[in-house]
Parts: C-alpha cells; structure tokens; sequence
C-alpha cells in the first residue's frame, strides 16, 4: 500500500486547497486542523512531503522556531512554497498585525556560513530553489509582464537602488529541506 503524502496548506485561511491539510488558528474558517504556528507544530518529525504558506510568515512573532519546526517535520526534499509581502511593499506597513519584513535574501540565514547566527549549525538547512519579485498583485498585476523581468534580472541591485523608488508587492521562495 503505497504511503499517503502529508501536504500543509498552513496559514490557509478562506484558501483551501484540495489534496492539502488546510491548517488556520482560527477555528471560525474551518480549517482541516487548528495550528498555532507560533508553538510546536503537531506533526511527526520527517513526515511532511510539502508546505504551502501563503501571506502568512509575515505575522510570526517566533519566526526561526517555526523554521525550525519546519526542518524537523519535513522529510529531506520537501517543498516550502512561501508568498509574503515585499520588504517595501505599500501594503507591508499598512497592517498592523504584520511583524516582519522579507527581502530575496531573508532565508540565508539558514545557510551555514553565512551571515547566520544560527547557534550549531551543522549543515545548510534548506536550498533556496526558487526567488521571484512580483511587482504587483491583485488587479494591477498585468504590470508584471512588464515589470517582473527588469525586477528579477538583478535582485540585489533592484534591492540595493530601486526597492523604495519602484516597490514591488509580493514576493515567493521555494525553499528545499535538507538533511
């Protein structure tokens, strides 16, 4: 009997995902399962095959935690597909409950050798697969045909100079468990 994968759709809100366990804290979306992912995640270690969280990062208080939680019940190869605002997003200021800001360069600190403070870090914890600026969402996202090419041909140079003159949206990892 072949092995059932274990898909987290976390964060998921009114997004529910088909083939997914869609996991919320709050119990008023009827989520599959109640998750406070400011605490330990309840799944068993290396059993989780991918994890989608999408516009939910930017709300954790316990960020590395939740990293860590990640690692430890992700199998090796499983896929995080993440989505948050951008660093100077509009929008990233206007939310109150929002406590963190991303950039391309944010989940190098899991990468051993790096600008890491990780305490003992042994090995990378994940490979970043996948970095992509989306200029904008919602309706004014037919600019990104446009847009997202000039914006993700260099990164730390769109970063470094035009972040704050042309800001983007959004923008999306895959990151890759290693082990």
């Amino acid at each position: 009997m072949a092995e059932k994968l274990i898909k987290l759709n976390l964060g998921c809100g009114n997004d529910r995902k088909t083939g997914y366990i869609n996991c919320d804290l709050s119990p008023e979306v009827k989520p599959d399962k109640v998750v406070d992912l400011e605490k330990k995640l309840p799944f068993k270690d290396n059993s989780v095959d991918e994890i989608l969280i999408y516009h939910t990062l930017e709300h954790i208080t316990n960020f590395i935690p939740l990293m860590h939680e990640f690692y430890r019940i992700c199998k090796k190869g499983t896929r995080i597909k993440i989505k948050t605002p951008f660093y100077s997003s509009w929008g990233q200021f206007n939310d109150p409950t929002h406590v963190r800001f991303f950039s391309p360069f944010t989940f190098n600190y899991f990468k051993k050798g790096n600008y890491s403070h990780e305490v003992n870090a042994k090995q990378d914890m994940f490979e970043v697969n996948k970095v992509k600026i989306n200029f904008a969402i919602g309706r004014a996202k037919k600019l990104n045909f446009l847009l997202n090419p000039l914006i993700n041909f260099n990164q730390e140079f769109y970063c470094r100079f035009f972040a704050w003159i042309l800001p983007s949206s959004e923008i999306e990892f895959e990151l890759i468990v290693l082990k």
